[in-house]
């Protein structure tokens, strides 16, 4: 998949912690840094994340 956002941050999930309709998924991508990302409950099920796996945070700014 081909995505324009310049920054791409691998990791492994630490954290999933399911609110009413947005979870809150962590990802250490090393040297002691975490990344906390907001998304749909329904987008954790559809991605199939859990803790221990890989993924990957994109971020990108106006």
């Amino acid at each position: 998949m081909k995505i324009s956002a310049r920054n791409v941050l691998k990791g492994t999930i630490t954290e999933i912690v399911k609110g009413a309709t947005t979870s809150h998924v962590r990802i250490d991508i090393g040297g002691s840094t975490i990344v906390t990302a907001s998304i749909t409950n329904e987008a954790v099920a559809d991605l199939k994340l859990e803790k221990g796996k890989q993924a990957y945070a994109v971020v990108t700014a106006s």
